[in-house]
C-alpha cells in the first residue's frame, strides 16, 4: 500500500485506576501497535494523558478513538470510582479533534475481546470444557474487581454486557472468612467483593489477618503481600493471598452459576496475572467447584487465565470493528 493511502490509526485505551494505557491500530489485521502505559496520577483527565501519549508516539491527525475505563458508562460525565479523574466524554472528544469516540466499561472490552483469544492466550485451570455458543463469564482483580459476561444474540453475534459485580456484598464460605468479614466490617459499612479480592483487597486481607492473629501489620502495599507470600516469608501475607484466591473462585462461581456460563469463565486483571504458577495450585479451582449439590455442574465449566498481553486493548480494537493481527 503507498503510504499516502494507509488508512489513519485509531487510538486504543485502557484506564485503570493506576494505569492508562494507550496503543494505535491502522486496521482489520494490522497489529497493534506503539503501547504504552502511563500513570494516571500524573494527569487530571482523560484527554490531558491521551494528548501526551500522541506527543510521545509522535502521532497527529487520530480522528477514531475507543477507550475502556474502569468505570460505569452512564452520562456524559464520567468519574472513576477508584481514581481522582472526573471528565466529560463530548468535552473529551472536542479536545481530541475526535470524529468519534467510543467509550466502553473496561470489563466490556475485556468480553469483547474473549472471542478473539485461544491458543497461548489461555490458560487453563483445571478440568472442564466450553460448551460453543453458550455464554462466558469474565472476572478479574486489579485496582479493583471486574466482572462482565458476554451471550449470544438470536443472529448469532456475540453481545457484551457490562456490569459492576465487583460491588457485589462479599461472600465467606467459612468461619475464617466470616472472621476476616467481620473485621473489615469495622472498617466499612458494605463490604463488597473488590474489598477482598484486588490489590486493596489484598492489603486489606492482610491487615484483618494480622488483626486476628494479634500481631501488627505492617504498611505493605499489595506488590510487597505478593512478594512475602510467594517467598513464604511472612505467615499472614500468605494466608493473604490464599485467602484471595479462594475468594476469586467463589466469587467466579457466582457469576458462572447467575450466568449458566457453560462457555467458560476468564480470568484477567494484573493480580493473577503476577502469580505465575501459584494460581493454579491455589485453592481457587476448589472454591469454584464448591456449590453443593451443583459441584458436578461446576466441574464442567472451565476456567482459563488469560495470558494476552493487553486484551482490553483488543477488546477496544474490535469496538471499532477491527479485528487486530497478531505480533
Amino acid at each position: 500500500m503507498n503510504p499516502s493511502h494507509a488508512p489513519t490509526p485509531r487510538l486504543l485505551g485502557d484506564i485503570g485506576g493506576t494505569n492508562a494505557r494507550f496503543a494505535l491500530v491502522h486496521g482489520d489485521g494490522s497489529p497493534i501497535t506503539h503501547e504504552v502505559t502511563l500513570p494516571t496520577g500524573q494527569f487530571p483527565d482523560l484527554a490531558t494523558a491521551a494528548k501526551a501519549y500522541l506527543q510521545q508516539v509522535g502521532q497527529t491527525g487520530v480522528r477514531q478513538a475507543c477507550i475502556a475505563i474502569a468505570n460505569p458508562i452512564d452520562g456524559d460525565v464520567l468519574k472513576m470510582t477508584n481514581n481522582h479523574w472526573q471528565f466529560s466524554i463530548e468535552a473529551t472528544q472536542q479536545t481530541l479533534q475526535l470524529d468519534n469516540l467510543l467509550m466502553l466499561n473496561d470489563w466490556e472490552a475485556m468480553a469483547m475481546a474473549a472471542p478473539a483469544l485461544g491458543g497461548s492466550d489461555l490458560e487453563q485451570i483445571g478440568a472442564g470444557e466450553a460448551v460453543p455458543d453458550a455464554p462466558k463469564g469474565l472476572i478479574g482483580p486489579g485496582t479493583g474487581l471486574g466482572m462482565s459476561s458476554l451471550v449470544r444474540s438470536r443472529r448469532g453475534e456475540w453481545v457484551p454486557i457490562a456490569g459492576e459485580g465487583g460491588h457485589v456484598s462479599l461472600s465467606p464460605t467459612c468461619e475464617r472468612e466470616a472472621d476476616i468479614l467481620r473485621v473489615l466490617w469495622r472498617t466499612y459499612p458494605h463490604v463488597s467483593a473488590e474489598r477482598a479480592i484486588s490489590g486493596m483487597g489484598l492489603e486489606n486481607l492482610y491487615r484483618a489477618i494480622c488483626t486476628l492473629n494479634h500481631t501488627e501489620a505492617e504498611p505493605l502495599v499489595a506488590a510487597q503481600v505478593t512478594e512475602r507470600a510467594l517467598a513464604t516469608s511472612d505467615v499472614a501475607c500468605e494466608e493473604a493471598l490464599a485467602c484471595m484466591c479462594r475468594l476469586l473462585g467463589n466469587a467466579a462461581a457466582n457469576l458462572a452459576m447467575t450466568l449458566g456460563a457453560r462457555g467458560g469463565i476468564y480470568i484477567g486483571g494484573g493480580v493473577v496475572g503476577r502469580l505465575g504458577d501459584y494460581f493454579a495450585q491455589s485453592g481457587f479451582r476448589a472454591a469454584f467447584e464448591a456449590k453443593g449439590r451443583f459441584e458436578n455442574y461446576m466441574q464442567r465449566i472451565p476456567t482459563y487465565v488469560i495470558r494476552a498481553e493487553q486484551p482490553a486493548l483488543i477488546g477496544c480494537a474490535m469496538g471499532l470493528g477491527i479485528r487486530p493481527g497478531r505480533r
